[in-house]
């Protein structure tokens, strides 16, 4: 896999820019923190020089990206099984279970769903970095369902363009607590970290745009079974919109009650469908997953 240039030239309305916000609204594989990673790794340059990320824009500044080809892996392949939905030369759907980490990170470097990408494919993505290979979106360890895999890096740019104008289509089937009071609606609530409990996140004024649709489903006597549909794509964001709306998603341990009815192990809440312009062949293609066992045996109970 070889480096990959991108060329910029600095127009009148982006005068006065921060350097990274700049490349983060430009190059839509790249996520804000990795630019920042590129910067400082000096792969970035402004006139021919390293900058920094807090660099200001002047008119007619030329900008050079250079992003790397990815490092050697510390993560090892592990056969694990995949349910996998769909697959071609250049991408994957894959069905995540419940409990399993999509990358690793500090205390999961096993086990993970790019441990067993890496044993699957002879090839990803390497745009998002050695521990995130392929990682165009991802799902809370929780969570479980669709999740959507870039075999190389054209792919992986198409389909981030398209997350990032909100075109992919990605809905969820959630239960909630208490009873919603409409059959429908839109939560726009900015979602930001929560500034008392900094490993959670919390609607925000100060937080970046956030917007859920949702739609009941079926009604029980203390849930609500809802489909929502993400126009935006923030951290959490189902979980914290429900919340704020006083109806936690049951067996959220983080933003919902500490009693847990069912016993469950995490919140229930699944990436029912997903759909999406394959970035090359400019088909569109959708996909649903069923729900899992131990959610369809708690909408029997009810």
């Amino acid at each position: 896999m070889t480096e990959h240039l991108e060329r910029f030239t600095v127009r009148d309305k982006n005068v006065g820019e921060r350097l990274d916000v700049f490349l983060n609204a430009r190059v839509d594989a790249l996520s804000r923190s990795r630019v920042q990673g590129l910067i400082k790794e000096g792969s970035v340059k402004v006139n021919g020089s390293v900058s920094k990320a807090n660099y200001r824009l002047q008119a007619d500044d030329e900008i050079q990206l250079m992003v790397p080809p990815p490092t050697m892996l510390s993560v090892k392949p592990e056969n694990i099984p995949l349910d996998i939905v769909y697959e071609d030369q250049h991408l994957l759907v894959v069905n995540k279970p419940q409990g399993m980490v999509v990358h690793p990170a500090a205390g999961n470097f096993s086990g993970t769903m790019v441990n067993a990408l890496l044993y699957h494919c002879q090839d990803l993505s390497g745009i998002n970095g050695v521990l995130r290979p392929g990682i165009v979106h991802r799902i809370d360890k929780d969570t479980s369902g669709l999740l959507l895999v870039a075999k190389n890096d054209t792919a992986h740019r198409g389909l981030a363009a398209q997350i990032k104008e909100h075109t992919v289509k990605r809905a969820y089937l959630a239960l909630l607590h208490g009873n919603m009071p409409e059959p429908r609606g839109i939560v726009k609530a900015a979602i930001g970290r929560d500034p008392g409990h900094r490993k959670r996140m919390a609607v925000v004024a100060a937080g970046k745009s956030a917007v859920t649709h949702y739609q009941v489903i079926e009604r029980f006597s203390q849930f609500t079974l809802v489909e929502a549909r993400l126009e935006t794509g923030r951290t959490h964001q189902i979980r914290v919109h429900m919340a704020y709306l006083n109806h936690p998603v049951v067996g959220d341990p983080k933003y919902g009650p500490q009693r847990n009815p069912f016993g469950l192990k995490g919140q229930a809440l699944h990436a029912v469908l997903l759909g999406f312009e394959h970035p090359v062949t400019k088909n569109y293609l959708e996909f649903k997953a069923p729900l899992p066992n131990y959610f369809e045996e708690i909408l029997h109970q009810l």
